[in-house]
Formats: structure tokens, sequence, C-alpha cells
């Protein structure tokens, strides 16, 4: 694409120099000169053309270069530059014209190779100011593609709204804040069939896109397994083998899994290298559940994965969390830990869920005030509700 010149002066003999000088840079299209003999008429020109440069003179009848460097710089277009002609001497007017927006300047008598180099000047500025709209026009887009790919991460996930307890056998409540538009966190919670619940939270290790498609893959395997009646342990096999054929990254995710019956309480649960969670009883003590040593999905094909179970009581609570939470790095760079995870849930622990959940999500904002977070945080909590449950406990593996 050529270079486009307004040669904006009253002489019409210097427009005919120039031309003559890059004749051969306009023979091989490098340059396009258009002419005006005033700064009136070089607006007419630049509402009707496209031009990159204009090459004007300070003294001018009915508008000099000096105003139309105002009208210029009004119009707020970073893709066009003006370079001021004047004499050597007229400092005074080179300087104002510098301070009202003039990329550089010649001087008379013109040098053409000193007007050649200032032209390239110009030229690579105006490339390197296209670039930089190119990347931000780019960067916009994919930032409208991430506020999509968020609404429907989000728009995947169960909302807990609405849910009553005494007619469903359980309440829950969950949240997640992704350090990114997207994240790879998640969780959900579904009917296996009438009398039982099916729930899980993971994390996958990666962020950004490639760790939300890897997500929903985990998460969508999962489901769709655990509907057709598969234990805990059986799930987690299935999607461990299914994300170490498919996986093209190396990437692999944490995962938690449990089946609450919802009508005696008893909670059959696998977890695959994720945190502990942590069980308020009834009483409102808190503990960590003992899991066992399964490691992360996708990362050894045919590892065998074994489930536990626990009886679980009336109004007994499990609260479930990623590693975002308690490894939030505070400004000391100290973690949040598992440690204030625990102190934070006993001091809280009567709290309904929704009011947990959110005490635990700002008590790491607390930690962390000033920081950005480096990991997505999700938090999600079951509590069991049916007054006629007994109160036994029962640890056993089961395949």
């Amino acid at each position: 694409m050529p270079l486009r010149i307004l040669i904006v002066d009253d002489e019409p003999d210097l427009e005919q120099l120039i031309r003559q000088r890059f004749r051969k840079k306009i023979q091989a299209e490098e340059f396009e000169f258009y002419s005006a003999l005033n700064g009136r008429e070089a607006l007419q020109v630049l509402k009707n053309k496209k031009v990159d440069i204009v090459l004007s003179d300070i003294n001018m009848p009915t508008m000099d270069g000096l105003a139309l460097l105002e009208e210029i710089r009004s119009l707020n277009n970073p893709l066009l530059k003006a370079i001021i002609v004047s004499a050597y001497g007229d400092m005074k007017n080179i300087r104002l014209a510098m301070n009202r927006g003039a990329f550089d300047f010649v001087t008379k008598p013109i040098s053409f190779g000193d007007l050649e180099t200032t032209l390239q000047k110009a030229r690579e500025e105006l490339n390197f100011i296209r670039d930089t709209l190119k990347h931000q026009e780019a960067f916009q887009a994919l930032q409208q593609e991430l506020k999509i790919a968020r609404h429907i991460q989000l728009s995947i996930l169960p909302s807990a709204s609405g849910e009553s307890p005494r007619e469903l056998g359980y309440e829950i409540d969950a949240r997640m804040e992704a350090a990114r538009e997207v994240g790879g966190d998640f969780y959900d919670y579904f009917k296996v069939d009438p009398n039982h619940l099916g729930f899980l939270i993971g994390d996958v290790a990666g962020k950004g896109i490639p760790a939300a498609i890897f997500m929903a893959v985990c998460k969508t395997t999962l489901k769709a397994t655990a509907l057709n009646g598969a234990s805990p342990a059986e799930c987690l096999t299935t999607v461990n083998n299914v994300l170490v054929r498919e996986s093209i990254c190396d990437i692999f995710v944490t995962a938690f899994y449990g089946i609450l019956d919802l009508q005696s309480g008893e909670l059959e649960y696998c977890n695959a290298g994720h945190n502990a969670p942590f069980l308020i009883n009834g009483d409102r003590q808190v503990s960590q559940l003992k899991v066992g040593n399964g490691i992360p999905l996708g990362f050894l094909e045919n590892f065998r994965y074994f489930g536990q179970n626990i009886q679980l009581l009336d109004q007994d609570t499990v609260f479930l969390y990623t590693d975002g939470i308690t490894e939030a790095m505070g400004p000391d760079e100290i973690e949040f830990s598992e440690k204030r995870l625990h102190q934070t849930l006993q001091s809280h622990r009567k709290r309904s869920l929704s009011g947990l959940n959110q005490t635990v999500i700002q008590a790491v904002h607390r930690h962390n005030p000033i920081l950005p977070r480096g990991d997505d945080m999700t938090v999600l909590s079951l509590r069991f509700s049916n007054r006629g449950a007994p109160r036994t406990l029962v640890e056993e593996q089961v395949e």
C-alpha cells in the first residue's frame, strides 16, 4: 500500500519539485501525492481521501499551517501524521507547530534527503500504530470471546437456589471465583436416582481456555458415567482412563466425587488427589474426612481407585474446596492454609451454607487484599437433612 501524502503549500512549484524528486517511488506505487493550496482546501481533501501524512507549509492564506494543525488534532486520528515545512530561522512557529501535534518538521530550502528520511520515519511510526491497533482489536475480540466462554462455563454449573431441605433431604450451596475469565475449577451435583445425590468438585492443573475445555470433558464424562449407576470409584476410574487416552498436553485433574443416600445418610465417596473435605457434624465440630491415596485423573491409565463410606447424621455438613482457597498467598508470602480454613469453619460452623461459603471466600480475600489471585477458588457445602438418620460411623474401602 502506498504512503499517501498531502502537500499543502500556496506555492505550486514545491509540489512539482517533490513529485519530480520521488517520481520513481510514485511509479513503484510506494508514494501517492495529493495537493492543496491552503489549510481549508486541505481539510476538503482529508474529507474525501485517505491520507497518511500532511506535509504543510506554515505561512499560507485563508488558513495557515498552525490553524490546520489544530483542525487535524481535533480529528483524533492516530493514523494521520503532520510534518511542518518552514524557514530554518522560524523556530518560534516550528515550536508552536510541534506543541500543536506536528509529528516532525523540515526546513526550507528543503533537503530532499532529509525529507525522505522524515517521511520514512513517519511511515515506520504509522506501521507501528497500525500493528498496535490490530493487536488491540484482536485483544478486544479475544476478551469478548473469553466473556462468552465464561458465560458458557458458568451456565453449565448448577444453581442451588430455591431447593427445600425438608423435601429433598439435603441443602447445598456452591460458588466459584475464577482467577481469569475462564477457569479450571468445577463442581456439580445431580440426582443419580430419586434416593441418591451425586456431587463433585475438581481442579484442573492449568488455567485459561485449555483448562476450561479439559474441565468440561471431565465433568461431562463423570456425570454420564455416574448416571449409569457406577460407584464413585468406578466413575473416577472411567474418567481417568478417558483423560489419559485423550490428553495431548499433559493436563491432569484432582477430583472428589461422592454419592449421598438421601434416606439413610450413607455417603460413599472417592478421592483422586484432591484436598480432603471437612466434616461439620451435628454438634458443629469440624474435622477432615479420611481420603484414600488416589492419584489425580489423567495421570496414569488403569489406576485402581478405591471408595470409602461414612455415615452422615441429620444436619451433618460436608465442606469441599479447591486449593485456590488454602494456597492463596498473602502479601507476607504465607498461605491461607488448611489450618486457617479449619479455624474459619470452626468459628462460623453455625451459619447457613451460603453464609458459610461466603465467609470462607471473604476470609481468603482478607488474607490477600492486595495481590492478584493466582488460582481459582471454589467451595461447595452439602448438608444432610433427615432427622431419622442413625448416629453411627462406618469406615470401609470399596472398589
